[in-house]
């Protein structure tokens, strides 16, 4: 058997059933009581991890439905697929988060989980998500996973409703901890299909508004998903950033078929879950058998893209999202219809990719670092290291030398993030929103502000000072902290004191 390229990324709906009704869900989910009927067994599933292991402990495994946290053997899939070396997510809405599952997903060797949130409005949020009080009880598992120091990224999903608060999330997931920021773009299939698209004038304009983003913020990664054109548009705003550099899952362009699938609950193989057509079955053939001998596979890996894909300079940097064309009725290898782009007639801009030789070494605790990053980006981290030290003249990779590509990794430094250590980030400090100098604040304010989770002091203590500020104070005192709290108690109750500091500041920076 030949192999094909590298499986990156693989995305596994254990369960059609789901606690919540989304209004976008690309697998038109089910309730929690139905929507199971056959879907893979807790063996099936250990088999799958198993024949995935056997060829590569560099994928990383997204677990996800529905809702995974639905699956009672859940914990036991997550400590089969770590102990054979794979990197392991759990994909949720985060409602069913306590701290007792948390703790259980930590022990069982989860490398982090995505919870979804789809808007800083709670109101909105829960209507989005067909589920009143979902808001609040997706902040509480966040903040469980804050306590236990289980890494965590926000998941967002772009509309035409909530295109506006794409800065506000930055700010949220800054201020929560939060690892990375996926910002997803709707393809209108399964229950989405329905929904009203954003205009492609809009999916320009919030791209060019992350890439900029991405640009001028150190604390958090923040990734387009479903969004090829990402690379285009930082190319063209810079051809030397360092995004339009980055290879494999980081470089952008659609992974479907080429470095990611996914298997649907039944255990059918697809090249994504907007493409729904089916290349074979995991119950009657091996996975990697599918992997590498599926048609469809093959035709996204060696794209004869159509119409102005084809004609495009960035065809090999971006390639458009196969999905799209697709879900409204045409091929796979038709244009994009969201990419508002019109191609120049300039020669193809190539990918830099750089050659692999073997005349660098590394140290021990270099390698030792390396190996705590997610399988799936190590090979691109290695790749990177070593063509820094080439470029110096040297011969050793240290972890001085993996502490500066950190720093560098975007323009304005990216600090280095120890991996599973998330308290460490928080001790370290969000960088500042504001660039005023600091206030002074009373005693008795400083002291309620040190009772705060420390994830969030900092971003509280900046809009504390910004509003005392506005309003001509000389410092912060427990009354403005206090009215700060209070102003949206008549309309929400809060149970926790993290969701009512959160919903505040969020509130505030949206203003």
């Amino acid at each position: 058997m030949t192999c094909r390229s590298d499986l990156f990324l693989l995305a596994v709906n254990l369960t059609r059933r789901c606690n919540l009704a989304c209004d976008h869900c690309y697998m038109d989910a089910d309730t929690r009581e139905s929507g199971g009927q056959d879907e893979l067994t807790t063996n099936e599933v250990k088999g799958l991890l198993d024949e995935i292991a056997s060829r590569s402990n560099e994928t990383m495994v997204v677990l996800t439905g529905g809702e995974p946290l639905l699956r009672r053997d859940l914990v036991e899939l997550v400590n089969h697929g770590s102990s054979l070396g794979l990197s392991i997510v759990v994909g949720t809405n985060g409602v069913l988060l306590n701290e007792s599952k948390v703790q259980q997903l930590k022990a069982a060797g989860a490398m982090g989980l995505g919870i979804s949130l789809d808007s800083l409005d709670p109101a909105q949020h829960d209507g989005f998500r067909g589920c009143p009080g979902s808001w609040e009880k997706t902040l509480a598992g966040m903040e469980a996973c804050r306590k236990f120091d289980l890494p965590f990224q926000v998941h967002f999903s772009v509309t035409e409703q909530n295109a506006h608060e794409v800065q506000g999330m930055i700010d949220f997931s800054r201020a929560t901890g939060a690892h990375v920021l996926n910002i997803f773009f709707l393809v209108c299939t399964g229950r989405g299909e329905s929904m009203s698209d954003i205009t492609p004038q809009r999916y320009e304009a919030v791209l060019k508004q992350l890439v900029e983003a991405q640009d001028t913020t150190s604390d958090l990664i923040i990734r387009a998903r479903c969004a090829p054109h990402y690379k285009r548009i930082a190319y063209q705003l810079d051809p030397e950033s360092p995004l339009t550099r980055a290879q494999g899952y980081e470089g952008g362009g659609c992974l479907a078929g080429i470095h990611y699938c996914r298997i649907t609950p039944e255990g059918g193989v697809t090249a994504c879950p907007y493409i729904p057509d089916e290349e074979g079955t995991i119950r009657e053939t091996p996975f990697w058998q599918i992997w590498d001998n599926s048609p469809t596979f093959a035709q996204l890996t060696h794209p004869n893209l159509g119409g102005k894909c084809g004609k495009c300079e960035y065809q090999q940097l971006c390639t458009g999202c196969r999905a799209r064309p697709k879900a409204l009725g045409g091929s796979l290898m038709d244009a994009d219809p969201w990419c508002s782009y019109q191609p120049e007639g300039k020669p193809i801009i190539q990918p830099l990719v750089p050659a692999i030789t073997d005349d660098v070494s590394w140290s021990s605790e270099a390698e030792k670092r390396l190996s705590r990053v997610p399988g799936f980006l190590r090979k691109m981290v290695r790749k990177r290291a070593e063509d820094h030290v080439r470029k110096l003249g040297e011969t050793v990779v240290t972890l001085e030398h993996m502490a500066t590509l950190a720093k560098n990794r975007f323009k304005n430094g990216m600090p280095s993030r120890p991996p599973g250590n998330v308290s460490s980030i928080a001790e370290a400090g969000a960088q500042p929103i504001s660039d005023a100098p600091p206030l002074p604040w009373t005693a008795e304010a400083q002291t309620h502000l040190d009772t705060m989770p420390p994830f969030l002091q900092e971003g509280v203590r900046q809009v504390a000072e910004d509003v005392a500020r506005n309003e001509g104070r000389l410092e912060v005192n427990m009354k403005l902290l206090q009215r700060l709290e209070d102003e949206d108690e008549p309309r929400r109750a809060f149970p926790s004191t993290f969701v009512k500091i959160v919903v505040q500041f969020s509130t505030l920076l949206c203003l």
